[in-house]
């Protein structure tokens, strides 16, 4: 199955507490369905020191969120779109977005 969702894109949360927010995927993970989104879904983690470099202590960090609780930013018009795909004359596939047809490089 072709990634909808991709490393790079902006997406917007469309469902529970981060609704609104949009923020840049910053990892993907396929097989579980989710997706690592800067600033969104932020735990709090409790953290032994490991060593002189890194001291423990109280870390925030982002937790993947599910991929059905985001949704694309159209590059062109700044609003959410669906994904879609084209394959082009030479035989490539390409992301496309819903909302505009416009091609979503990446």
């Amino acid at each position: 199955m072709a990634a909808r969702i991709r490393k790079g894109d902006t997406v917007e949360v469309i469902a529970g507490n981060h609704k609104g927010v949009r923020g840049e995927v910053l990892r993907v993970f396929p097989k579980a369905n989710r997706a690592l989104v800067a600033g969104v879904n932020i735990a709090i983690k409790h953290q032994k020191p490991q060593g002189v470099g890194r001291p423990g202590g109280i870390v925030r960090e982002e937790a993947p969120i599910h991929l059905s609780n985001v949704m694309l930013v159209d590059p062109r018009s700044e609003k959410r779109t669906k994904v879609g795909f084209r394959i082009l004359g030479d035989g490539g596939k390409v992301r496309v977005a819903k909302a505009t047809g416009e091609v979503i490089e990446g």
